[in-house]
């Protein structure tokens, strides 16, 4: 500035003059907010960590049918998946359920109209296969069915199942039982007491249902296994041959097995937990446990 002429000297310094004025205000409004936000934080340790942060993960159900299907695809079975909403042939008809049994009233089942109804159980996907390819086969059949089951400790409307089926030349009940008893060894542990029981299926014949000693109570008795001691994780048998033969399959020449398991049972007893109700409430305890 010392070499500017008089008149240039004077606009330069009114200008830098108002330049200082309106740095100075910006410096004193900042250091108001600065104040104003130690005053408003003041119980606030800014040297804190933050708080952990959620994330989202596998439901425990979700984790329980890949550990499932993973166990299964190891002894030479492949996973395949089928159309909720059904027709009254694929899931009654077909696996002979006569037409007076109780599972075809709108009181046990719910129908969206004339014959189609949300599937009571995965075996419909297990006619789709047969008809769709010639055996040997093996698959599982993991997926949602709908029952209008009261909503109790052990029981629920809408619950994952998971069908199973092999079927092939010269496969006996005593194939069905080694296969049911390695996986039982697989997914529990190998001294967990298992039992099968007498049963009645319209798809199999003979049929049986599988317990496993309640690993909340330790088979004391609690009310997820209703004070029995033992908890049912799914039903079974040979597969009738007139289910063989409605998917156009010679029930002279093929066998087979077939099982429906409940994966939130087996949740349950994985993590004893003594309500399956708590499997489908917002629980952010259950939400984020990570199975190991």
């Amino acid at each position: 500035m010392p070499g500017l002429d008089p008149e240039t000297r004077k606009r330069v310094g009114a200008a830098a003059n108002a330049l200082k004025r309106e740095f100075e205000r910006a410096i004193e409004e900042r250091e108001r907010d600065l104040k104003r936000g130690a005053t408003a934080f003041a119980d606030v340790d800014v040297t804190m960590p933050g708080r952990r942060q959620w994330r989202g993960g596998l439901h425990l159900v979700t984790q329980v049918v890949d550990e499932i299907c993973d166990i299964f695809k190891e002894l030479g079975f492949t996973r395949v998946v089928g159309p909720e909403a059904e027709t009254e042939h694929y899931n009654f008809s077909a696996l002979n359920f006569p037409k007076d049994h109780p599972a075809l009233d709108a009181q046990d089942s719910f129908y969206l109209g004339g014959d189609v109804l949300l599937r009571t159980h995965t075996s419909p996907v297990q006619i789709r296969t047969l008809e769709t390819y010639p055996p040997p086969i093996r698959i599982v059949v993991p997926g949602r069915c709908y029952r209008r089951d009261p909503f109790d400790a052990s029981h629920s409307p809408v619950f994952e199942q998971i069908e199973g089926l092999a079927v092939d030349e010269g496969i006996t009940f005593v194939d069905f039982k080694a296969t049911l008893a390695a996986f039982a060894r697989r997914i529990f542990s190998p001294t967990t007491p298992v039992r099968f029981r007498p049963s009645y299926f319209p798809f199999t014949e003979p049929s049986a249902e599988m317990d496993v000693q309640c690993q909340i109570c330790g088979g004391t008795g609690c009310p997820g296994c209703k004070g029995t001691g033992w908890m049912e994780i799914l039903g079974s048998g040979m597969i009738h041959p007139k289910v063989l033969e409605s998917a156009g399959i010679d029930s002279e020449r093929y066998t087979g097995w077939a099982f429906g398991m409940g994966p939130g049972r087996i949740a349950m007893l994985r993590y004893k937990i003594p309500d399956i109700r708590l499997l489908y409430d917002s629980d952010i305890r259950v939400l984020e446990q990570v199975s190991t």
